[in-house]
């Protein structure tokens, strides 16, 4: 059985957010309680609590926390989207937009841990039809860069006789487990992971 319960790496401080408007404030929250303590160990009490508004103003812009915990995964996944797009579809090597899209992501990931931490480990908690949608945005993401490996191996820049499928689940297995070790305090920066990242995927399809 899989585990909503917390175990994370602490992330910013939820009322450095008290300044932002009510449904950011919501979302900025959520996020953070439900990577503390777990999506099913956080009430709709615990979030307005903390947030400083009412369940009346919560209930204005979602219904429940099913929808909190949605748009939490949505917009990490639509920013990621739209930064690897740019990158898939701009200039240069496949390689290169390869290896610039594999420290990306992980720098995005790092950046928005809370968002990232809870994707991972609370979405199988969503109502069938919902984890529906939730798979195929994440499916999409990885087949937009999967074709990234192809296109690299296609052009004889990448090792063509490894499987890029197994390429795509290496790589984002060790993405999808950043929050499990990351420490924001620590010495390690996001850029600098991202660039580890990065190399080490291309050193792996490296040609000779």
């Amino acid at each position: 059985m899989r585990s909503d319960a917390p175990g994370r790496a602490p992330g910013r401080d939820p009322r450095a957010g008290a300044e932002l408007p009510v449904q950011a404030r919501l979302l900025a929250v959520a996020s953070s309680l439900f990577a503390e303590r777990g999506f099913a160990q956080t009430s709709v009490q615990d979030i307005v609590e903390r947030a400083g508004v009412t369940k009346g103003a919560m209930y204005h812009y979602y219904s429940a926390k099913d929808d909190l915990l949605q748009e939490i995964y949505t917009r990490l996944l639509d920013l990621q989207s739209r930064r690897l797009a740019g990158i898939a579809d701009g200039g240069g090597p496949a390689a290169e937009r390869l290896r610039a899209a594999a420290a990306d992501v992980v720098v995005t990931t790092l950046d928005h841990l809370d968002d990232a931490v809870v994707s991972m480990r609370s979405m199988h908690m969503l109502p069938e039809s919902r984890q529906a949608a939730v798979r195929s945005g994440r499916r999409r993401y990885h087949e937009r860069f999967r074709a990234l490996v192809e296109e690299g191996q296609q052009a004889g820049e990448l090792r063509p006789e490894v499987s890029a499928d197994l390429v795509v689940h290496q790589f984002f297995g060790g993405v999808h487990h950043l929050g499990t070790w990351y420490r924001p305090d620590g010495e390690l920066r996001p850029e600098e992971i991202g660039r580890t990242f990065a190399d080490l995927l291309l050193r792996g399809l490296a040609i000779g």
